[in-house]
């Protein structure tokens, strides 16, 4: 399996992680949607999410629908 392209703006990390040495990676693909990845094994795997299901992950958890554990 390839790594999936990420537009030139690269991978962001989160500024909203515990500890610098847990974060998790975000990277727009070039095809579309949002790959994630663990900060700590930038070569590993990366999750790969269409644009509509990225968008309303991002919009659960800006008004607190997911649950908060």
């Amino acid at each position: 399996m390839t790594m999936p392209e990420i537009s030139a703006q690269g991978w962001r990390k989160s500024s909203f992680s515990p500890q610098a040495s847990e974060c998790v990676e975000t990277g727009h693909v070039t095809t579309g949607g949002m790959a994630v990845r663990d900060s700590k094994d930038p070569h590993g795997p990366a999750l790969v999410f269409p644009a509509a299901a990225w968008t309303a992950f991002v919009s659960a958890v800006k008004t607190g629908e997911l649950p908060n554990t």
